[in-house]
């Protein structure tokens, strides 16, 4: 049996349903009974629970492996002690349990806690050697992966992946998407200088899977599982054309998107809540952030797909049901 945690999720949900498509076994974890309408037509005994705070381990009898997907994900500075509780707390107990009863444990953490590279030199599974600057998530993200790693050290069966800009079908929230429902609406869109790594989720799923299942653990701790290096111009041009829109994009001048970021701080510290546009997502928006899959190409046969693909299948998905 396989579970996968934040199986509301964009990649969570796309494992559970790919498993359902392979005859897997499995089943979805979900926090609340809240996050249970994107499991419907899956497996008919969820398990709901809060992983950070309550008790976890019957829920892993006679369980294989456990693909730990959920995690709390946003762009910014604040807010440290719900992060902490929610990837760090939550993955070290995960850990922890998973050690104690013999399962595999996948940990989905994200290529932000790696070295950021650009398309001639991508960044790799290496650890950066230059000062980090971190958002509030990539820290916990970091120390989530310390704490997989400690509990490998004692005899835990895991993987670290590291996934890329995943965009895809069955986005219920939606997370990742809602770039995607930004950039096509309008006369034209205006994109940041930056640029990302989009992977197909269904491609990133399979891997996941296929780590699950697999007889033995890879050669390797951790894999990046990246996708095409674009730009934010070229991505939402090309998700223009997908969704039948004129492909006019403009690129903002980074010192504009930069202001705004800081704006957005300042209605922060105004408000109490951070905004979307802040100073930590408008640097990352300005910079380039690529990185290179071939360890998981050459060691567990992971395939990234077209960015195309991915955008023409989320935009279905989103079309069918209503999104856009």
């Amino acid at each position: 049996m396989i579970v996968v945690t934040g199986a509301a999720g964009l990649l969570g949900n796309s494992v559970l349903r790919l498993a359902v498509a392979r005859d897997l076994p499995a089943r979805g974890w979900v926090r609340s009974q809240a996050s249970l309408a994107a499991l419907d037509g899956l497996a008919d005994d969820p398990i709901i629970a809060d992983i950070a705070s309550q008790p976890i381990e019957k829920a892993l009898e006679n369980v294989s492996t456990v693909i730990h997907c959920a995690a709390r994900v946003g762009i910014g500075r604040s807010a440290a002690e719900a992060f902490g509780r929610d990837n760090v707390l939550a993955t070290e107990r995960l850990a922890q349990a998973c050690r104690a009863g013999g399962q595999r444990l996948i940990f989905v953490s994200t290529v932000d806690t790696l070295r950021w590279g650009t398309p001639s030199d991508p960044g790799d599974e290496a650890a950066p050697t230059e000062p980090t600057r971190d958002t509030t998530y990539a820290a916990s993200k970091r120390r989530a992966e310390a704490v997989v790693a400690a509990e490998m050290a004692l005899g835990l069966d895991a993987v670290i992946v590291h996934p890329a800009f995943l965009i895809g079908p069955w986005d219920w929230k939606p997370s990742s998407g809602q770039m995607l429902l930004a950039a096509v609406r309008g006369p034209l869109a205006i994109a940041p200088p930056g640029g990302n790594d989009f992977c197909h989720a269904g491609a990133v799923a399979g891997t996941l899977l296929d780590l699950a299942c697999a007889p033995a653990r890879p050669p390797s701790d951790r894999y990046i599982l990246s996708g095409e290096p674009m730009t934010y111009a070229q991505a939402f041009r090309l998700m223009r054309r997908v969704a039948g829109r004129t492909p006019f994009v403009i690129t903002a001048p980074a010192p504009l998107v930069r202001a705004a970021g800081l704006a957005g701080d300042a209605v922060a510290a105004l408000t109490g809540r951070e905004p979307v546009v802040n100073s930590a997502a408008a640097d990352a928006a300005c910079r380039p952030h690529h990185f290179t899959s071939a360890r998981a190409m050459a060691e567990i046969g992971y395939r990234p797909r077209p960015a195309e693909e991915a955008i023409r299948d989320a935009w279905t998905w989103f079309r069918e049901r209503g999104y856009a």
